[in-house]
Parts: structure tokens; sequence; C-alpha cells
């Protein structure tokens, strides 16, 4: 063999060791989630998005995942300590993890951060949210349904505008099933994950006369365990909690981060990766109605499942017109809609709800 034979062909299998190489190479991803994972709720919802990377991607992924990470210098720790690990992927799972993961993607360009429910974006800085407000328009339907008294309680876990949305389209679905429907109760949380508190504020809601509440980002199944307890029905975020409330479970808003989790490490792998906003619903499978009551009416139930269709096809919208607020001004006129960026930064309630939002 020449010289030239021999350098061509210790070239090519250069050439093919460094393929096979690359191609045994993992795409390292890290998941940080905000508190423990339970059988419901954000957490459980986050983990179920991990297992479903791990399940679709197989031995492409190398996968590492932490619960129960705050906010603050332990969430920073961890960051560090997956980038230094030479994490590729790092999703974040809570709104106060968005400051410290922006500061980790702009001194770590090479890492993909995914970033749930943030407003700040990056070249390597993604954000993600689900239209809960979608899901929630038909869980008020079911509640206006069911209520006998005519009163309806939330327990919500912050006044922050995607909490406020979700809220308002509870309402505006009750109301537009039932027009005798009184004043809507509410009670802060102030609180993410505060089991005690989230039982006691049930309780209080219905001490007032409510015969249905609704569990708003509680982060724990204790209300929906009580309402089960005291004989009302109960309506929630995130997760079918049936289990918790077998004969008074009303209807859940189902999350699924799955299809959001796959989309973004495919993007990674396919060196498409971008720093944009997420914003899925129905239509992308990304949030639903699940674990109606078999207390509802045929009908009812037909008639909550035909206006997931409808809003799933965009010929309705829960923030379509006209819309009033607490005072009686006219927030969504006649006609129109409201377009995303006034969903994310909604801060109005809508009439017949008993409560005031901060200044």
């Amino acid at each position: 063999m020449n010289v030239l034979a021999k350098t061509l062909t210790g070239m090519a299998l250069s050439i093919v060791l460094s393929s096979s190489a690359l191609a045994a190479e993992k795409l390292k991803i890290g998941f940080i989630v905000p508190n423990p994972i339970g059988e419901v709720g954000w957490d459980h919802e986050l983990d179920r998005g991990r297992q479903a990377v791990a399940e679709h991607f197989g031995d492409k992924a190398e996968i590492q995942a932490v619960d129960s990470v705050g906010e603050g210098p332990d969430s920073t720790r961890v960051m560090n300590k997956m980038a230094a690990q030479g994490a590729d992927v790092i999703f974040l799972g809570s709104f106060g993890h968005m400051n410290d993961g922006l500061k980790l993607a702009r001194r770590h360009p090479d890492i993909a951060v995914i970033h749930a429910g943030g407003y700040l974006q990056h070249d390597n800085f993604a954000t993600y949210a689900v239209r809960h407000y979608e899901g929630a328009y038909l869980a008020g339907m079911a509640a206006g349904y069911a209520t006998e008294s005519g009163t309806i309680g939330i327990i919500a876990a912050f006044p922050l505008p995607e909490v406020v949305g979700i809220m308002n389209s509870y309402v505006l679905g009750a109301q537009s099933v039932n027009p005798n429907l009184g004043d809507v109760k509410v009670v802060w949380m102030n609180s993410w994950f505060d089991p005690a508190k989230n039982k006691a504020s049930a309780e209080s809601l219905v001490s007032q006369g409510a015969d249905v509440i609704f569990s708003l980002f509680p982060g724990t199944p204790s209300a929906v365990a009580a309402a089960e307890e005291m004989g009302v029905y109960v309506t929630v975020t995130l997760s079918d909690n049936t289990r918790f409330a077998p004969t008074r479970h009303l209807a859940a808003i189902q999350v699924d981060f799955r299809p959001i989790y796959i989309a973004k490490v495919q993007e990674v792998m396919d060196g498409k990766f971008t720093g944009n906003d997420t914003f899925a619903g129905i239509k992308d499978d990304a949030v639903g109605v699940a674990g109606l009551s078999p207390d509802l009416a045929d009908e009812q139930r037909e008639a909550i499942l035909a206006k997931q269709e409808e809003i799933r096809s965009g010929a309705f919208h829960p923030f379509q017109g006209p819309i009033t607020d607490r005072e009686g001004k006219v927030v969504v006129a006649a006609g129109t809609s409201l377009d995303d960026g006034a969903i994310k930064g909604m801060n109005f309630l809508v009439g017949g709800i008993d409560t005031t939002l901060p200044n």
C-alpha cells in the first residue's frame, strides 16, 4: 500500500471513529422541580414531562432530576452544579427560578435553559406556559351546573396575572350556564404549597355557603380531600384528583407538559433551539378537562366536551366580549377577544368575583 493510500485509509478510519463517538454521546438533560413530587399537582406534572422525555429519547439522553428546590441560593447551587457537570439542557420548574436561570443562560450560551411560566427570553433561554384558562372555562361550566346554593368558592395561590386569568375564565364559564350564580368567594393563600392552609381555606369557603370549591394552583390535594369529607363538590387545576375525592370530584383542568418538553429537546438535538415562548393549549393537547363527575347530567357533560372542541377549533374563545369587570366597566368589547399579551398580563377581575387585587 503506498503512502497516499495509507493516509487516506487512516483518515477514513478517523472519521468513522469520530462519528461513532458523536453518535454515542448522550444529550445531558437536567430537571429542577420546586417541591416534593407528589401524586398530583404541579410537581407531579413536571415529573410526567421528565418521564416522557426519558421514554421518547431513550439512550440518546442522560437525565438528572432534583426536586424540592425552592427559589434563591438552593436553586442557584443546583443549576451551577448541573452546568459544571456538562448539562446541555436544563428545565426549570418554578416562576421563582427565572432570574437566576437567565443569569446562568447568559454565562453558558451552550446550554439550552427552558423555564416554566416566565416572561423573559434570551437566545438560549426559552419559556413555556399552558393555557390553563381554556380548561378553567370548562371546569367553571361544571361548577355552574353543579352548584345548588349559587355560591362557588375559590382558593387561589397568588394574585398574579396567570392566576387571575384562570379565575376569570372559570367564573365566566360558570356564569355562562348558570344565570343565577351569586358572587364568587375567594381566599388568597399567598403560597404555592401549604397543605394545612389549603384545607383551612376550603373549610372557610364552605362555612360561607359555598357548595362547589375551586382549588387553584394548590400544590397539594388537601382541599380536595377536605371537600370529600364535607360533602361539597371540588374542581382543581393541574391534575385529575378523583382518587382524593371519589364522590365529590367535579372536574379538573388537566395539564400535559409532555408535548412541550419533547418538542424543545428535539430542537436541541436538531440544532434548532430558540429562546422563544411556548403558550400551548387545548389544540396542542397541553390542557383539557378531565375527571368529569358522573353526577353531571349527560347533556351537561356533552355541553362541556362540545365547548372543549369549539376551543380546540378556534370557534370559541373564553375571553370573547362583551366582558365587564367588577366595577361594570367593559374590558372586552363585543365582537373582540383578548390577545395573548392581554391574557398574560391580566389585571382585572370579571364581574361577580367577590375580592380585590392589590394595587
